[in-house]
């Protein structure tokens, strides 16, 4: 670089850029830039303030606990368990009321198992044997329900059998019944009592109606008409996901009850309160998929007059409930205004910028306004040898 070119550098260094303002006198592009200031602040006013709320500071680490309460009785009588009367503290698994709860509606019971040797059931692929070196001693049967003891056990004339065992026999060999055990269950009510805080702001609320009448609780239904009742009807909750409560009870499901917080702590606590929302979580599409309904097995325990335990078998078929609790809570505060204020006044200038775009470029007459705003300055040199450069007028309104 030589001594010219450094003593230009030099001197740029020491510029003052300003801008020049044209004003173009073009009622399009004028009608055109008022609309778009009025689309930005119309944005800004409705949608990130009126809507989105982001003149807030808002905290979505929600601190939940659920506590469910299941209430209703029942009465049946079949040829395993007799006469027999089912209270909530028979059908309701677990008993302590948490955000997961299960109710039966639907048994099939292996009465008086004893720890003997027994054939396997024949729905069993691994126990099928033609002879007993088909089944070697001391192996488990996959999928089974006992140790296999070395002989295979065939009936009459009949070439294929199946292995003995060792287990609780006899093992479980009833299909699930057709009609619902415990159909009535659609008329039982759940108690659903949510706490919730945010820690942020310090604030607390429950989804229970603050209110002084003791009676509220005990006549009181979830539904359109009573939103703020948290009790609600099982055959209810069902029916709100587009199910049938008896269809369900044979073979179980999986029910989801989202409860939703979305609390504006500008306005007062008691305008703080929850919505709920209803889905079914299983396979319904499908009768016969393998993935719906729900099952699981237990067995009670007894011992006879002798010391021998034996036992009682139950594989029951429900409606298990997910209660799912999610919210946010929002409150005014100065840094998130100040933030979106500036974003909302940036925008603006994206207006000019496309005007800009319409006026130069894409308009009968770009080329005029063109030369206008971008203008060509030629400096000239007086004796001492400095720039001299014309004074421009800061604004120049310019007309077409």
């Amino acid at each position: 670089m030589g001594q010219a070119g450094c003593k230009g550098l030099y001197q740029s260094l020491l510029d003052y850029k300003t801008e020049k303002y044209v004003i173009a006198k073009n009622k399009k592009v004028g009608l055109l830039y008022r609309l778009l200031q009025v689309s930005i602040l119309t944005y800004l006013v409705v949608w990130v303030f009126l809507v989105k709320k982001c003149y807030q500071d808002t905290d979505s680490s929600l601190q939940s606990s659920i506590v469910t309460k299941v209430k209703g009785v029942t009465f049946t009588n079949t040829s395993e368990l007799g006469e027999r009367l089912w209270d909530v503290a028979d059908y309701v698994i677990p008993p302590q009321g948490e955000n997961v709860f299960f109710v039966i509606t639907n048994l099939v019971v292996t009465p008086n198992q004893r720890q003997e040797t027994c054939a396997e059931s024949e729905s069993i692929p691994d126990a099928l044997c033609c002879e007993d070196s088909d089944c070697p001693p001391g192996e488990p049967v996959v999928a089974g329900n006992g140790v296999r003891t070395g002989r295979c056990l065939r009936a009459g004339s009949e070439q294929k059998g199946t292995c003995e065992i060792f287990a609780w026999c006899p093992v479980e060999t009833k299909s699930r019944p057709a009609k619902p055990l415990l159909g009535e269950a659609e008329d039982f009510t759940v108690y659903i009592k949510n706490f919730i805080r945010f820690p942020k702001f310090n604030f607390s609320k429950t989804n229970v109606l603050d209110t002084t009448d003791r009676a509220f609780l005990k006549s009181c239904k979830y539904g359109p008409k009573d939103p703020y009742c948290p009790i609600f009807r099982l055959g209810s909750v069902v029916s709100w996901t587009g199910s049938n409560f008896q269809e369900i009870a044979v073979q179980g499901g999986v029910i989801g009850i989202q409860i939703e917080w979305d609390c504006d702590l500008d306005r007062a606590p008691s305008e703080c309160y929850p919505r709920y929302y209803f889905n079914r979580l299983d396979n319904r599409f499908s009768e016969n998929s393998l993935s719906s309904g729900y099952n699981f097995r237990f067995a009670k325990y007894y011992r006879d007059a002798a010391g021998v335990e034996f036992r009682t078998l139950f594989k029951a078929y429900g409606i298990r409930f997910d209660v799912m609790v999610n919210g946010k809570a929002g409150k005014f505060n100065i840094i998130p205004t100040i933030i979106n204020v500036g974003s909302g006044v940036a925008l603006m200038g994206v207006g000019s910028f496309f005007c800009d775009l319409v006026l130069i470029y894409f308009i009968k007459k770009s080329h005029f306004y063109r030369d206008k705003k971008y203008e060509e300055v030629r400096p000239g040199r007086q004796g001492n040898g400095k720039v001299n450069v014309e004074q421009l007028q800061n604004l120049q309104t310019v007309e077409a």
